[in-house]
């Protein structure tokens, strides 16, 4: 699995890099910055769960 962002979609709300810091740091703006590469199956769950809490929909998992 991986995370992928939709960059056209996102407005900076930051809760995914609060629900998977393993994965998402923000920027100066606050917009996501994704690591690149495949989930270790131990983040898959939170990364689930911060694609669910997206209010745009801009993070999405994708099967790498």
């Amino acid at each position: 699995m991986k995370v992928e962002l939709n960059p056209i979609l996102c407005t900076a709300h930051g809760l995914c890099a609060d629900l998977l810091p393993e994965r998402i740091a923000l920027d100066e703006w606050g917009y996501p910055i994704l690591e690149p590469g495949e989930l270790p199956d131990d983040v898959v769950a939170h990364a689930r769960r911060a694609a669910r809490a997206c209010p745009t929909r801009a993070l999405v998992l994708s099967r790498g």
